[in-house]
């Protein structure tokens, strides 16, 4: 599955870019590195908007050392990878409240640079955040999806293409990172995936907070990588690579502010007693959890059960891609209970609206898989609008009131 440059697909994040440019001084798109940011924001270079990349060492000194003189005499301007000198943003600050014409400054980061220390005081009021993720399965087909807009309604749109069995298995293994999807052989994407991870511990790490103990990383990835998807306990994660509790805490934070892994929030409301108040942590990107954990079709193939974590991460990661097209009009959580009744995913919109996605990496789906959905259509009441089993076949079949078991495809159409 290979695929051209990252360049030719269309990146859904640009509307909401043009747009906020016409009406807010600065706007930073921010995402994991290598996900297509440079690529976007090139495309808003003009002749009285400087191209500005801080990971040009020289640059970068600049920066830090002045960043008052650094932004003397800058008028309009993109500043990539802005995490690198937050020092900036206090400069940025006072030239936006000198000057509030909307688009002034474009800004990206591979890290939450408003969650670093070194940041003083924040934008807030004045920097729009357009989040950028890998290439979700709709830009590379180039059509945005309605899975979500019509869910909302309570209906499922159809599955726009066939994707099950090795074909759902190769798709889930590269994932969503460009350079993932240029490359044919699977354990030149597994290199790559090695480097990117190495890369981002050595040097992005070190930008964003103290690491004193930077050796532990790649072994903190390997954890996380194994407890993908589960309910998150930091002494048992640190425990296996002895770090304590705090430390742990500390360093899954860094590798969340870089777009690693993402928590996600239970879903609860105050009447319900019963719910399970942990959050659970998931990968980013189906392509990365599969290269630390080094998933192949091969091993795939003589092991279906090894599937499950990475295709969980691949339907998570196109879900939160189209929560954030929906500009932060919904939020995405998970459902589990104390009978251990669980939904993978929640989407719930500002109307309260919850849809629950449920997957399951077989090509058969029975009654027993709605357990959770039922739960928590019943929490949910008129506010349930959909519940949703997707599964590795072909067909769309009913399962009660708002119960449907659908292939996983459907989720990109």
């Amino acid at each position: 599955m290979a695929a051209p440059d990252s360049v030719l697909f269309p990146r859904f994040s640009a509307a909401q870019v043009t747009t906020a440019l016409k009406d807010t001084p600065v706007v930073m798109v921010n995402g994991p590195r290598q996900c297509g940011k440079t690529t976007l924001v090139r495309e808003f270079a003009s002749g009285d908007r400087a191209y500005i990349t801080l990971d040009d060492d020289t640059v970068l000194s600049a920066a830090r050392s002045d960043p008052a003189g650094f932004m003397r005499g800058l008028d309009r301007a993109i500043f990539d990878e802005v995490q690198r000198a937050p020092e900036l943003l206090r400069a940025i600050k006072i030239a936006v409240d000198h000057d509030r014409r909307p688009g002034r400054f474009l800004l990206t980061g591979s890290a939450n640079v408003l969650t670093l220390p070194k940041v003083s005081e924040s934008l807030a009021g004045r920097m729009e955040v357009v989040s950028l993720f890998p290439l979700s399965r709709a830009e590379v087909r180039g059509k945005r999806p309605a899975f979500l807009e019509k869910a909302f309604t309570g209906n499922l749109v159809k599955s726009p293409e066939t994707v099950a069995g090795d074909d759902l298995v190769r798709t889930v293994l590269v994932g969503g990172y460009p350079e993932m999807l240029r490359r044919r052989d699977p354990e030149r994407r597994r290199a790559w995936a090695r480097d990117y991870v190495k890369a981002i511990v050595q040097r992005d790490a070190r930008d964003v907070a103290e690491v004193e103990k930077l050796d532990r990383m790649p072994g903190l990835l390997q954890v996380l990588a194994h407890h993908c998807g589960q309910l998150t306990n930091f002494a048992q994660i640190g425990g296996r690579i002895a770090l304590d509790d705090k430390t742990t805490r500390k360093y899954v934070g860094i590798l969340e502010q870089l777009f690693i892994v993402r928590r996600v929030e239970p879903w609860s409301r105050n009447r319900l007693k019963r719910l399970v108040k942990t959050p659970k942590l998931h990968f980013l990107d189906s392509g990365l959890l599969a290269a630390t954990l080094g998933a192949t079709a091969e091993r795939i193939a003589k092991d279906r059960s090894i599937l499950g974590p990475p295709l969980e991460t691949f339907v998570f990661s196109e879900i939160a891609k189209q929560v954030a097209w929906f500009d932060g009009s919904c939020s995405l959580h998970h459902y589990r209970d104390k009978d251990q009744d669980e939904v993978d995913f929640i989407v719930e919109n500002d109307d309260n609206a919850l849809i629950g996605i449920e997957v399951k990496a077989a090509a058969t789906v029975n009654a027993g898989d709605f357990k959770g959905l039922r739960k928590l259509a019943d929490a949910g009441g008129k506010d349930f609008r959909l519940g949703i089993v997707l599964y590795d076949g072909e067909t769309i079949v009913p399962f009660g009131e708002r119960l449907w078991a659908a292939p996983i495809p459907c989720v990109w159409g």
